[in-house]
C-alpha cells in the first residue's frame, strides 16, 4: 500500500524537518518488508485568501485535486480519535490487508479542515487534544509510520 502525506505549510530547514526526514527515511527503508510503501511528502503553500473559511475550502480543493481514486484519507485534527500506536499499525496493517492500494495523511493549516473533508475521510485521528505547530505534527507522524512498520513486522523498536 503506497502512503503520502499531504501537508499545508512547507517545512524549512531545521531541527524539525532533519528529525522528520530521519523518520521519512527509515520507514521508507522498512516499510515495503510489510507491504506499506512511502510515496511521496507533498507540500503547499496556505491559502492568502483573506478570511479563515475561503482558506479552508482552497486548502481542501488541492488536498482533494491529490487524492487518487478509492484512496484512504486519513486526516489529522485535534478534535479526532486518539489511537495508541498499536492501534495505528493495525489500522494501516488492515487497511493493508483489504487491498486498499493508496493512503494519504492530511495536515491543515494554521485554520484547520474544510468541513468537507470530513465527509470525504475514512478516519480523523488526533495526536492528542493540545494543538501542535504543523513542524510538530510532521515529525510526529513520521515517527509513528516508522513505528507502526516496526509494530507489523515485530521488530523491537516498539516496546510495552
Amino acid at each position: 500500500m503506497r502512503i503520502g502525506l499531504f501537508a499545508v505549510g512547507r517545512l524549512k530547514s531545521g531541527p524539525e524537518k532533519d528529525l522528520a526526514t530521519r523518520y521519512f527515511d527509515r520507514f521508507a527503508k522498512a516499510g515495503p518488508a510489510v507491504g506499506l510503501e512511502l510515496t511521496r511528502v507533498a507540500e503547499v503553500g496556505e491559502s492568502r485568501a483573506s478570511n479563515a473559511e475561503t482558506r479552508k475550502r482552497e486548502e481542501a480543493a488541492m488536498l482533494l485535486k491529490s487524492l487518487g481514486d478509492g484512496s484512504i484519507l486519513i486526516l489529522l485534527d485535534e478534535r479526532g480519535k486518539a489511537l495508541d500506536s498499536e492501534a495505528f499499525a493495525n489500522l494501516l496493517g488492515s487497511y493493508r490487508d483489504q487491498g486498499k492500494r493508496e493512503l494519504t495523511i492530511a495536515i491543515g493549516g494554521a485554520d484547520g479542515l474544510d468541513p468537507s473533508l470530513y465527509d470525504r475521510a475514512d478516519v480523523t485521528l488526533c495526536l492528542g487534544k493540545m494543538t501542535w505547530p504543523h513542524q510538530l505534527v510532521r515529525t510526529l507522524i513520521a515517527e509513528q509510520l516508522y513505528r507502526a512498520v516496526t509494530i507489523l513486522s515485530g521488530h523491537p523498536y516498539h516496546r510495552v
